[in-house]
């Protein structure tokens, strides 16, 4: 959580003050869409909302209304718990986009960003006004966008589609420019009955949507194409037989800022008939075209824009996760974890807990398994740092309570640690600033909610947003997918790093990239020759930990293993520089370790001043500084396994393992 002093808190507030004069001085410019002929435009229609005013100069009333939402915007920014290396991927991404887009907000919002984070005044491009950045694609960069699918619009209130209308134009002035498709599901309609419906939610998101300045959102209602002959397959993950008729009937608005307004429903190409099409075929065939992977004879395959994020927005939520009651789960790494989710989605503990996050009619099993196989096929074909957000109208529109929680006896049960003034965070800001979930993938449980006699207690307050990636596939040796490590018995055969199943030229560059200094490897194999549990790599070794069976000091080999006291023991716990506060390597490496190597604990020791001891103790059981020495010992052992005999072999091999670098720095 970034710190707001009263000195950044006074500069945030004076900067939105100027940003507010200098708009109010501004002429109110309305913003033109190329003309298209007219044997294009026949199969569109758009109608742009929001981008001309009746007067040159706002209202006093209009001018409070603006600096409220500014203030509110800041405070967003200001509570994205940002780190000084999220703001540089921040700025690296969108600060040209955002700078040529959004003029008016970046005065102020690089200003906050440079008088709050930690050693970001280092930073070139903190700095007020528009910003000069080097492009990464052509002097005609192409915009990044959000795909973003609204689930039962007609559902929501005015203050829910108000909410989440005012998140996505702060996306917009934060760099990301929504493309919304609407999936308005009527049970038992008639065809004309459908058109009614989805007519009044485009239009009641328009207008929603004009609430929050110009330019407004467009309605591309035709763009959407379905032909006889089905098009080539450009993933073996997905297929639709819809595709985008015209281009540039999306790509033209999205130039200068609007946000779309997508039906979803398609012309049929021979007919020129408007008929229903399911929403994930619709922002499947999106993804591919501005991807430029549709292939056709009569569309360019260049990529038109950058594909960032898919959100979701469904009454239901996230992927409801068992260990969480009436939450989410934090983060997927499909890669990894798709399967098995799917197939637990469908036990009927799953069902119980998505009815009770949601609390209202539908079949939730059907929509998460729609919507993480929507995830998992669009991720496919999106760059790897794309990724998705699922989550309630309630969360994306920020609000204080759930309604579906209102009724419920424990909605006002605090949440461990919780501040009752602290504003919710919103998880779709949060994560377009930071590429992370407000809560880490590897955080206890109890670290987020809390416990009555072990049992967990439901909370209004428990989000139910999921963040998935594409992820990284985890490779675990010994493999534990039968059982967790076990502590070897003399004599028998074990693993060695210098194994061929183990790449240890890469394992070695992990670790001396991760740490800052260089291994003795002559040195470190030797000393785990006799004594390695396993190894851990996620991905291309991007991430990895080796984890040893230590003996207390004094101790045989023979001894320790009929005694019960080897030791589960974190040898070494490395990412590399260039995956560290993005993608969740870390959180993959870690919930490995502790969900299929060490269920039942494990011990590691830390320098007292490591930077990275907050991260560690908010993962582990207990903490303990070892007096006369410079460690910190931590472990993640239940309470009820915990002795002074366990601490105490705990503290003895973390105070004699030698370490093993070429330097002769102090020791990690």
């Amino acid at each position: 959580m970034l710190t707001r002093s009263n000195g950044a808190w006074k500069k945030a507030t004076s900067a939105v003050q100027v940003s507010i004069c200098r708009d109010q001085k501004r002429p109110n410019h309305t913003t033109r869409t190329p003309v298209t002929p007219v044997s294009q435009r026949r199969h569109f229609s758009s109608a742009e909302n929001g981008t001309k005013t009746s007067r040159n100069h706002p209202s006093s009333a209009e001018a409070k209304q603006k600096r409220e939402s500014d203030r509110e915007f800041l405070i967003s920014v200001l509570e994205s718990s940002a780190t000084k290396r999220d703001a540089k991927a921040y700025l690296q991404t969108y600060g040209s986009s955002q700078a040529k887009a959004t003029p008016k907000k970046s005065p102020a919002f690089t200003t906050v960003v440079s008088d709050t984070i930690p050693g970001a005044k280092e930073v070139p491009l903190f700095v007020q006004g528009p910003v000069q950045v080097e492009s990464r694609e052509t002097d005609e960069e192409v915009p990044r966008v959000a795909i973003v699918k609204l689930r039962e619009p007609q559902t929501w209130d005015d203050s829910l589609l108000n909410g989440v209308a005012k998140t996505l134009t702060r996306l917009r002035d934060l760099g990301l420019r929504s493309v919304i498709v609407l999936e308005c599901e009527t049970e038992k309609s008639t065809v004309l009955d459908w058109k009614d419906v989805v007519s009044q939610q485009t239009d009641r998101l328009q207008k929603a949507i004009r609430k929050h300045g110009a330019p407004g959102a467009e309605l591309i209602d035709g763009g959407i194409w379905k032909r006889r002959t089905p098009l080539p397959r450009a993933s073996s993950l997905g297929h639709t037989d819809l595709s985008v008729g015209f281009g540039e009937a999306f790509t033209a608005p999205l130039r200068h800022g609007h946000i779309l307004v997508v039906p979803s429903r398609a012309v049929v190409e021979e007919t020129m008939e408007h008929i229903a099409a399911d929403a994930n075929d619709v922002i499947f065939a999106l993804a591919k075209y501005f991807s430029g992977l549709q292939i056709n004879s009569d569309q360019s395959q260049t990529r038109s824009a950058v594909v960032d994020r898919v959100i979701i927005i469904d009454p239901f939520g996230g992927i409801p996760a068992s260990n969480l009651c009436d939450g989410a789960r934090v983060f997927i790494n499909l890669e990894e974890q798709f399967n098995n989710i799917k197939t637990t989605l469908n036990t009927p503990e799953h069902q119980e807990i998505s009815n009770t996050i949601a609390g209202i009619s539908g079949d939730p099993k059907a929509s998460h398994i729609k919507n993480l196989e929507l995830v998992k096929n669009v991720l496919a074909i999106l760059p790897s740092t794309a990724s998705a957000v699922i989550t309630s109208p309630v969360e994306a529109a920020n609000l204080q309570s759930n309604p579906a929680y209102q009724n419920r006896k424990d909605a006002e049960e605090p949440v461990a640690g919780e501040v009752k003034t602290r504003r919710w965070q919103n998880p779709i800001i949060h994560n377009l600033l930071t590429d992370r979930p407000i809560y880490s993938a590897s955080l206890p449980i109890g670290r987020i909610k809390s416990t009555t006699n072990g049992t967990y207690q439901r909370n209004s307050r428990m989000p139910t947003t999921t963040l998935a990636k594409k992820g990284l596939p985890v490779t675990i040796f010994p493999d534990t997918r039968a059982n967790s490590w076990q502590p070897p018995k003399p004599g028998t055969p074990r693993l060695k790093l210098t194994d061929t199943c183990i790449d240890l030229p890469r394992l070695i560059h992990l670790i001396n990239d991760s740490f800052g200094r260089e291994l003795d490897a002559e040195h470190y194999l030797n000393r785990v020759q006799d004594s390695l549990a396993g190894i851990i790599i996620a991905g291309e070794y991007e991430g990895g930990a080796i984890l040893t069976w230590e003996r207390p000091f004094g101790l045989d080999e023979e001894t320790a293993y009929n005694s019960g006291r080897l030791v589960p023991y974190l040898d070494k716990f490395a990412v590399l520089k260039k995956s560290q506060g993005a993608g969740g390597v870390a959180d993959i490496v870690f919930n490995a370790m502790v969900r299929d190597c060490f269920p039942n604990g494990v011990c590691w020791r830390s320098r007292k001043n490591n930077p990275v001891n907050k991260w560690y103790f908010e993962r582990s059981r207990g903490v303990r500084k070892l007096p006369d020495s410079n460690w910190a010992m931590f472990w993640t052992t239940p309470e009820a396994a915990v002795s002074e005999r366990v601490m105490g072999d705990y503290e003895d091999v973390c105070r004699n393992v030698v370490p093993s670098w070429a330097d002769a720095k102090a020791a990690d």
